[in-house]
């Protein structure tokens, strides 16, 4: 099953409900790798500024002193001092989470996949989780495809270790937990590998299940943290099965039980996937039904209403206002819409599958998500948002960026509404041979 396939199920869903080499390259600085005080384009000040000085000229130097630093940065992922592959790591992450590099990024894809995997097996800690995060915005920049699958095929087996390595640092895992799903969404190209991977899943987060005797298993917040990571993950390719798949795998009868957990985020992960699974459930069947639907509405109507004195405040108030909406979901089918503005565009969440999956392409782009939401072919076909826009410069100017920011829009989105009508010149040239 291909991978347009797997995200017109999702779409269903979703409309049912409404240059060279540094010799001594230094990685960014704290406030450089912080995606949150960088551009959304230009993720470089200085660039931004040579480029503000006016000119063609000034633009061309920018982007090839842009592209001279990215280079660096690819060379010292190989570098013997952990701290300059960290620097290189954090550098290619904020540049990937934050512009659309996609034909930079395409001729070097099995050399930056080559460091990734080095870092993920030889590397500890940080490193590691860097590496696995800059996985995922390697995928998100090639979009689905060869070039996307050729990457995962390499790294899949190295998360998969990873994530059954019981002695391997729990931190470590939790974040192979989250990219692994992330990169199945967008590269796996069989949907029994899919169902595969989501069993891995499922060996973790079913531990966190209430014993037989009705006990609860006794782990710490570390490894209840990965088995929230591991629910969320199959939650999300949840919204790429199709329909028999669901039917063998839904976990509603059992999944109720992790809302009893002591941890916020495991508690507001269940409630969330439980409403996506009733979301669903109905998508399949109008009339479903869930036997045990009372209780269920009572527990969800308990944390909807929480008022523990042993737990913070914070956490109360968040897991409130969530239960409330996973409460009408289940009691209503309804879902609280929210609308996304980006550019002079806008997007509306308005199911539980949007939602998941909106979520977890932000946490890897960050701030960055509204420009790839402009001009990221492969996150746009994703939300059903068609080609990117070409927008005038008088709209331009009036979003308030810079004219190197503007070019550098304008120029992504030429280049993706190209590729899309070469990729349909070649259909009807296919067509006519055939």
């Amino acid at each position: 099953v291909s991978l347009n396939h797997k995200h017109a199920v999702a779409g269903r869903v979703c409309v049912h409900f409404t240059g060279g080499q540094h010799a001594t390259v230094q990685p960014f600085s704290d406030e450089d790798a912080s995606i949150e005080t960088l551009s959304h384009c230009s993720s470089f000040s200085d660039t931004t500024s040579v480029a503000d000085e006016g000119g063609e000229a000034n633009e061309d130097a920018a982007e090839e002193d842009f592209q001279y630093k990215l280079k660096g940065f690819i060379d010292s992922t190989v570098d013997k001092s952990a701290k300059t592959r960290q620097g290189a790591l954090d550098g290619l992450k904020t540049a990937m989470a934050t512009r659309i590099l996609y034909e930079f990024i395409s001729e070097r894809r099995m050399t930056i996949t080559d460091s990734i995997e080095r870092c993920l097996k030889k590397g500890k800690g940080e490193e590691q989780r860097a590496a696995a995060s800059l996985a995922c915005l390697l995928c998100i920049q090639l979009g689905s495809g060869i070039e996307s699958e050729e990457v995962f095929k390499t790294l899949k087996p190295v998360f998969k270790n990873i994530l059954a390595d019981g002695s391997a640092n729990i931190q470590v895992r939790q974040a192979v937990a989250t990219s692994l799903g992330l990169c199945t969404l967008v590269a796996e190209d069989d949907i029994m590998d899919v169902h595969a991977t989501m069993e891995c899943f499922e060996g973790l987060f079913t531990r966190s299940y209430v014993k037989e005797d009705g006990t609860r298993p006794a782990m710490g917040p570390q490894t209840t943290q990965l088995h929230t990571n591991a629910l969320l993950s199959w939650a999300l390719l949840l919204t790429i099965c199709t329909a028999s798949q669901l039917k063998d795998i839904l976990h509603l009868p059992k999944l109720p039980m992790l809302l009893e957990s002591e941890d916020v985020n495991m508690r507001i992960a269940a409630g969330e996937t439980i409403a996506l699974l009733f979301e669903l459930a109905r998508v399949m069947d109008s009339e479903f039904e869930f036997d045990e639907w009372d209780d269920l509405c009572d527990k969800l109507s308990a944390l909807a209403t929480d008022c523990n004195k042993h737990r913070a405040k914070t956490d109360k108030r968040k897991q409130r206002s969530v239960f409330r909406d996973v409460l009408k979901a289940v009691e209503e089918g309804d879902f609280q819409s929210e609308s996304i503005r980006f550019g002079t565009e806008r997007m509306t969440i308005d199911t539980w599958v949007r939602k998941r999956t909106y979520d977890a392409f932000r946490e890897f782009v960050g701030s960055g998500m509204n420009y790839h939401l402009q001009a990221n072919e492969f996150i746009r076909d994703v939300f059903e948002l068609g080609p990117p826009m070409l927008v005038d410069s008088a709209t331009l100017k009036a979003m308030k960026i810079s004219r190197f920011e503007r070019h550098l829009y304008n120029s992504a989105a030429f280049k993706a509404r190209t590729k899309a009508r070469n990729k349909f010149r070649d259909k009807r040239v296919d067509v006519g041979e055939f």
